[in-house]
Parts: C-alpha cells; sequence; structure tokens
C-alpha cells in the first residue's frame, strides 16, 4: 500500500526553504535586470512565462517524489492538488480554486496572498508587466509534464490594483502518454 498523500503544511515544513526575503529580493532584482535587457515589457513577460516554465517541468519530480500524491482522476483534481498542496509545498501559500467552466476543463486559482510581489511597487513606465508572469510558467511546465497542455493567464492582479491575484488556467488537451520502448511481445 502506497504512503498517504501528505497535507500542505507538512509539505511545507518538509521542503528545504531559504529567506522570504532574499527569494522575493532576489527575484525582484531578476524582473529588473529583464526590464533592463530586453526593454520591450511584452518581451519581458514571455521570458518570465518560459523561465517559470523550465521551473515547473523540473519541480514536478519533486512535489511528486515528496507529496505521496497519486495519479489525478481528472482536471479538477488535478487544480485542487496545485492550489492545496503545491502552492503550500513551493510558496507557503494556498490557493482558492473558483470559477469552474461547464466542461470542467477552465478554473481560477485565486492568491490572497502572494510571497512574490512583497516589497514591490510597479511604476507607470511598466503598468503592462505581468510580474508573477514566473508562476503561470511553473504551471503550465508542471502540467505538461504530467500530460496536460494548458494555457495559463492572470486576470486579476493586485499590483494593479485589484483585489487578489487571480490565474486562469485552461486544459487545451490531455496529451496521451509516449513510452520510450515497445514491449516485446
Amino acid at each position: 500500500m502506497p504512503p498517504a498523500p501528505k497535507s500542505g503544511d507538512a509539505l511545507f515544513a518538509s521542503v528545504d526553504r531559504v529567506n522570504a526575503e532574499l527569494f522575493t529580493l532576489t527575484y525582484g532584482a531578476i524582473v529588473r535586470q529583464l526590464l533592463t535587457d530586453l526593454e520591450e515589457v511584452e518581451e519581458v513577460n514571455k521570458q518570465l512565462d518560459q523561465m517559470g516554465y523550465n521551473i515547473g517541468t523540473r519541480l514536478v519530480d519533486e512535489f511528486l517524489a515528496k507529496s505521496n500524491v497519486s495519479r489525478c482522476v481528472d482536471f479538477k483534481e488535478t487544480a485542487d492538488v496545485i492550489a492545496k498542496l503545491g502552492f503550500k509545498m513551493f510558496l507557503g501559500v494556498t490557493a482558492t480554486v473558483t470559477n469552474w467552466d461547464a466542461e470542467g476543463t477552465s478554473c481560477s486559482l485565486v492568491l490572497e496572498d502572494n510571497p512574490l510581489v512583497d516589497f514591490v511597487e510597479l511604476p507607470d513606465t511598466c503598468q503592462g508587466l505581468q510580474y508573477c508572469n514566473l508562476l503561470s510558467g511553473v504551471i503550465r511546465g508542471a502540467l505538461e509534464m504530467v500530460s496536460m497542455k494548458t494555457e495559463v493567464t492572470w486576470v486579476r492582479d493586485m499590483l494593479r490594483g485589484d483585489d487578489a491575484y487571480e490565474m486562469r488556467v485552461k486544459l487545451i488537451k490531455q496529451i496521451p502518454e509516449e513510452y520510450p520502448y515497445k514491449d516485446d511481445d
């Protein structure tokens, strides 16, 4: 019998962490450097998403190894695992899953608290910046590694005056699993 899945708090306690302020300030420095190097806010948004995607493709292995979560039965369960366990394990916060569409293929992940934005104020020149686009890339990359092609976009952002941080996650398609070797019959 496999071990029982861990709770979000147990996962958070079991993961090596860096100082939250150091993490927040380092991320801010990366965003600032990207703004300097790339100059175009839209290019920075793309780069943050790509960086997040690359991180997500690797984080999913650590998550699956430490959480003891078995295969989710559907996209709804997957979203709930991300909101309650994934965010808790890596950021120390949880998200709320809301606004499901009728098909059960699109939902919102709402964060009341976002540790990436401590100490952040966006200047007027950066109003199009999706400062937390790294997170949307992480989710997209992690889900792709478990055979789900998704589109992740920011709907609300407290840095732009909204009341919460909300990401819209849409399942584009379930990718069939491919095995690298054929069984010898």
